[in-house]
């Protein structure tokens, strides 16, 4: 089986589904998705690895018309997952002007291998809590998030360049989720355009790295439980004296 060919026909369905950028086309052709998705890497399919979601082909392709990128853009990708969406960015404005970041040191690892293997070395990939992006390396025409949160992270907007653009799954969990491009107004953000619903996981923050609770309470609950005591009241309680219980 001729890979290239399956490539093609990957992304022959995509331009039926959409109205795809000639240009993103393009790259989505060149890139080799095997290098970063291990089963049926061209089929039009979300699947996991390493606890993050790597996004099926169509949306990827989403996301990337979204950000409409012309090919000299500095972009920053909030979310490496196994580098694919870098990857394809590295192919539309160059590898050395493509960042990611990610909060799992394990993905950041995994993305940079995978970046190498399909020829994508000069992208930068660094371990970071995605909401404070990657300030040296600012400002950024473009930013890609690849997680869902309820306003755009303020220090996101700090680092786009004039007439930047910030394109993120934008709302809570679940149907209430919309992907839109925001401009920075000086304040939250200011939505541009909007592209549709969609549903990502919530940017993490640092302590909800992969299989970690989201909620504090859990956590701290657990950690207390393995040292030895739980207490059926909560142990939140700014009173409790808990080095007399441990």
């Amino acid at each position: 089986m001729d890979i290239a060919v399956v490539r093609d026909d990957m992304v022959d369905g995509l331009e039926q589904a959409l109205d795809l950028d000639a240009d993103v086309a393009h790259a989505m052709r060149t890139v080799p998705r095997h290098e970063f998705v291990d089963d049926r890497p061209y089929d039009n399919r979300s699947s996991e690895h390493e606890g993050t979601r790597v996004l099926a082909p169509k949306l990827a392709a989403r996301l990337l018309g979204a950000l409409a990128v012309d090919g000299d853009e500095e972009v920053l990708v909030v979310g490496a997952g196994v580098g694919y969406t870098a990857a394809v960015l590295a192919e539309l404005v160059g590898s050395q002007r493509v960042h990611a970041v990610d909060i799992v040191r394990s993905v950041v690892y995994d993305a940079r291998r995978n970046l190498a293997h399909a020829g994508y070395d000069g992208v930068l990939v660094d371990c970071r809590d995605g909401a404070d992006g990657l300030p040296e390396y600012a400002p950024y025409d473009r930013v890609l998030v690849e997680a869902g949160a309820v306003r755009p992270p303020r220090r996101l907007l700090g680092q786009l360049a004039p007439d930047g653009r910030l394109v993120m799954p934008l709302g809570g969990g679940g149907t209430s989720q919309r992907l839109v491009a925001v401009a920075d107004d000086g304040a939250d953000g200011e939505v541009v355009a909007e592209f549709g619903p969609v549903a990502f996981r919530p940017l993490l923050i640092d302590g909800e790295q992969r299989r970690s609770p989201r909620n504090r309470t859990e956590r701290e609950d657990a950690e207390f439980a393995r040292q030895g005591y739980f207490a059926p009241t909560g142990w939140e309680q700014e009173w409790i004296d808990w080095d007399e219980h441990l």
